[in-house]
């Protein structure tokens, strides 16, 4: 009898015992699971389609990549600081129109913006190329055919599809064009950052933008106004399609209310060539730090030698 009660105990504890260790191995396996799911989840995505969080009203919203790990691409969505500074920018498929009242508000405002522009606004209107160039403002590239850039993975038809936009730009100006990038839609990957670097290009996606892009359904004014007053903040990119009606219609007064916010306007150049100049500053402080740190060793260990020769 007491042995039978000794083997119910035994096998009580073994079942005990392998129950404990099930749970063990089940939650280190759970805990892998977790922790490659996790390191998964700070990873930048391969191949993405770039998108904004915004916060409260006048802050900069987040993007599904950070600005910093952005930056090694010499890629930016939107400037850093606290600086009220605005940076325009108009993405230019066709044109229907709206372009010239774009450019007369801009130069009655004295705003300086970007145009990214494909192949067919390039080979239909030449003459309003021209006069953004005479009226200081930049061209960049969007793309000859406008193609989810993403889905191209080698570098001979990446830089075709921007070295075509290069070539007429320059038939049409004769200058050659200011290596800034647009990604069409929104749509990248991390090897076409990399690649429209090694071209020389700075990749400039945005920190602020409306659907604006719809002809036959176009916001009203107001809920024009509401996204674009309601969510702009220090340091924004601003995107606005120059094909919208409504955008021809109020940049006029969006300029002038904006301005009455406090802001200000800046070039693309102003953004990333301050954010350079932060970068050599920042490391000729740390070098300057690091070689009186070595200089006051250098002392310290003379000053002991001394003490030791004595």
């Amino acid at each position: 009898m007491e042995q039978k009660r000794e083997e119910s105990r035994w096998k009580k504890g073994g079942r005990i015992l392998l129950a404990a260790a099930m749970i063990f191995l089940a939650g280190r396996g759970a805990a892998a699971l977790f922790s490659q799911w996790t390191t998964t989840a700070n990873l930048s995505p391969a191949v993405d389609n770039w998108g904004l969080g915004f916060g409260a009203e006048g802050e900069k919203p987040t993007g599904n990549v950070s600005a910093e790990e952005l930056k090694q691409y010499d890629t930016y969505y939107v400037g850093d600081g606290d600086d009220k500074v605005i940076y325009l920018t108009f993405d230019c498929g066709y044109e229907n129109g709206n372009t010239p009242k774009i450019l007369e508000a801009l130069k009655k405002h004295k705003v300086k913006a970007t145009f990214f522009v494909v192949g067919h606004f390039l080979e239909s209107s030449p003459d309003l190329v021209k006069q953004m160039v005479a009226d200081g403002h930049t061209v960049g590239n969007h793309t000859y055919h406008h193609p989810d850039m993403s889905a191209i993975s080698d570098q001979a038809s990446f830089a075709k599809e921007i070295g075509d936009v290069e070539a007429k730009y320059k038939e049409i100006t004769g200058q050659e064009m200011t290596r800034y990038y647009r990604p069409p839609q929104g749509k990248y990957s991390t090897e076409n950052l990399k690649m429209a670097q090694d071209l020389g290009y700075h990749t400039f996606f945005w920190s602020l933008a409306y659907v604006d892009w719809y002809a036959d359904n176009q916001p009203t004014p107001e809920q024009a106004y509401e996204k674009l007053l309601g969510r702009i903040h220090p340091g924004a990119i601003v995107l606005l399609h120059n094909t919208s009606d409504t955008n021809g219609n109020i940049l006029d007064e969006l300029l002038t209310k904006w301005e009455n916010m406090g802001y200000h306007f800046g070039t693309l150049s102003d953004l990333w060539e301050n954010t350079e100049n932060d970068k050599k500053e920042a490391g000729t402080a740390e070098n300057e730090k690091s070689a009186a740190s070595t200089e006051s060793m250098e002392r310290s260990e003379g000053t002991e030698s001394t003490e030791t020769a004595q």
